[in-house]
């Protein structure tokens, strides 16, 4: 049997979920954050949640409050008089008085194995840790951080060569599978919900643009890591010069042993750039300068070869 959903949701992240719900349940509203200003002009954005439904399902209500705090808004929210409130990556906290709303509860989409990752950025961190593993989770909301029941997880294996963007891409379908699936538990009572276990809990922090620079006397890595974990935003990035050189693809070099300090550039080819740091070399495979796109490093020397003098040119900070 359909369930009656009140669908809360933002980011990309949130539309294969909102898609397979569309196919298998009634949606009878769906909140998105209100519009914000983007670009160089400040033009108003919507979400693209938002835009999904205007252009797919427009005889969905879209209803953005600011916040869920206020009685009118809470009233309006019941007036839908759905069983259960869906919601991923919505990005406005839910107060006590909206779930106790629903037969069902508020129900979440978490991209990580909950209790590991709570927070804003559990992609991020779990590369950035060198995590093996990662997956979803669905989980009744409660008044804490992602402290809530444990009603569903499916897993996925971080490859060696995944990017934030891999995974993100991956969790968000396998996230919808798994929602799907705990949905019809529901409605047979055939879940049994697991509290988390606090002493395992970790805290996945909003990403800070800083965390993306590249100290070259850190392990290779840890700036492999950092280069996957910030790709596609906000992008790991150091200075070759005046020039802020931002890194989207590199790799780990075996055999690697070498004398040079670190961030000296020891080999630049077609096949990539050299670069020496702790405990290896990492070769940059993909970069990109202000006010260019993302270009392989060949292409990046057919312009920019005058830049580079092995085994004397190195990346590090701006200069003073």
């Amino acid at each position: 049997m359909a369930l009656k959903v009140v669908f809360a949701g933002t980011p990309e992240f949130a539309l294969p979920t909102l898609q397979a719900l569309l196919a298998s349940h009634e949606i009878c509203s769906v909140y998105t954050k209100p519009d914000s200003p983007s670009g160089r002009g400040l033009k108003l954005t919507f979400s693209p949640v938002k835009q999904f439904v205007i252009d797919n399902c427009p005889s969905i209500p879209i209803l953005q409050p600011v916040n869920l705090k206020d009685a009118d808004t809470q009233k309006q929210l019941s007036e839908f008089h759905a069983d259960v409130m869906i919601v991923i990556a919505y990005g406005l906290i839910l107060p006590p008085a909206v779930l106790s709303l629903f037969k069902y509860g508020c129900i979440n989409v978490h991209a990580s194995l909950l209790p590991k990752w709570r927070g804003a950025a559990p992609i991020h961190r779990a590369i950035l840790a060198g995590d093996y593993e990662t997956g979803t989770t669905i989980m009744q909301i409660n008044e804490g951080l992602d402290t809530g029941d444990i009603l569903h997880r499916r897993k996925y294996q971080i490859r060696s060569r995944d990017t934030t963007k891999d995974v993100h891409d991956s969790l968000a379908k396998l996230g919808a599978e798994a929602l799907i699936e705990t949905l019809a538990l529901l409605e047979n009572a055939q879940l049994s919900p697991i509290i988390q276990d606090n002493n395992l809990a970790t805290y996945a922090a909003k990403i800070a643009k800083e965390e993306a620079a590249i100290d070259w006397n850190t392990s290779v890595t840890y700036i492999d890591r950092q280069i996957r974990a910030f790709n596609p935003w906000p992008i790991a990035h150091t200075y070759l010069g005046a020039h802020l050189l931002k890194i989207w693809a590199a790799e780990v070099l075996a055999n690697s042993a070498t004398d040079y300090p670190n961030g000296t550039i020891i080999a630049a080819s077609e096949q990539g750039i050299d670069v020496v740091a702790a405990e290896g070399i990492i070769r940059l495979l993909r970069v990109q300068i202000p006010g260019g796109k993302p270009m392989s490093v060949a292409s990046f020397l057919n312009s920019r070869s005058n830049l580079i003098i092995p085994g004397t040119t190195r990346l590090g900070l701006p200069p003073c």
